[in-house]
This record gives structure tokens, sequence and C-alpha cells, in this order.
């Protein structure tokens, strides 16, 4: 069977918290890349970074739905939404834009867990933890080659 130390990369391109998001945004580029891990120094995973977020920044803030009545306002939205989207649009800084509930898979994880996430979750890039440091990182073409190891 084969795992995710099987296919993962181990030449992570991270980045930090307080990295530009400017120069995030170039990395992503430069690279290739659909999405990268954001570590700390002790190379803890605390995020990912991916294309989808910054394209977010590109994104109209939408008007907030209302409802008035006697002249009083009442919100018919969550306000917490709305500053946490507000923050992700005017972000400057990768640890303002990332996603920080990540999905991770350790080593021994088999491929096909990993393509189940892929597939469910529109997921393009999954790190790899163990002992809560980053190893690896596996995207959809990692996934790929598999079809073709055999030949």
């Amino acid at each position: 069977m084969i795992n995710a130390r099987d296919i993962m990369q181990n030449r992570i391109i991270s980045v930090t918290p307080d990295t530009d998001i400017t120069r995030a945004g170039k990395l992503l580029l430069e690279n290739h890349i659909n999405g990268m891990p954001v570590v700390n120094d002790q190379k803890e995973l605390e995020g990912i970074l991916c294309q989808s977020d910054l394209i977010f920044q590109q994104k109209e803030m939408p008007v907030p739905p209302i409802f008035t009545i006697l002249d009083s306002i009442f919100p018919l939205f969550s306000s917490k939404k709305m500053d946490d989207e507000f923050q992700k649009i005017a972000a400057a800084t990768v640890a303002q834009a990332m996603v920080k509930d990540v999905v991770t898979v350790t080593p021994d994880t088999p491929v096909s867990e990993i393509a189940s996430l892929m597939v469910e979750k529109h997921f393009h890039t999954i790190p790899v933890v163990e002992n809560q440091k980053l190893v690896g990182i596996i995207g959809k073409e990692d996934v790929l080659r598999t079809l073709s190891a055999d030949d």
C-alpha cells in the first residue's frame, strides 16, 4: 500500500505568518504551486495559504443585509463573519489571509484517504505532519503520479 511518505514532497516551500502577502503571492506563482504551509520558527504548522485565499482579496465587500422597523436597524448577518471577510480582503500579511484550521495527514496515511480528502473537500494541497512538525506536502500531482508508478 502506498502511503503519504511515499509520495510527499520533502522540499517544502513555506512562509511564516508575518510574511508580506505580496511576497507570498509571488512565491506561489514563481513555484507553480497552489498552496503552501504557514509555519512558525519551530517548523510547526500554523495554517495554509492557497491561491484562492489571495483571489479572495479581489472580492468586493458585499453590502450587509439589514431590516428596518420604525427607524430601527436590525442586521441580518453575522458581524463576526463580516469582520473575518473584511480582514481577509484587506490582508497585508499571511496571518490575516491564511486558513488556520488545516486538515493534515501523517506519513502513514494511505493514498486512498488522501485522494478522498482532495476530491470530497476540494483540497489541492495537504500538509504532512508528524510529532506536530511539518515533514512534507502533498499536491494533486503527487497523487496523480501514483497512477503511472507501475509503468
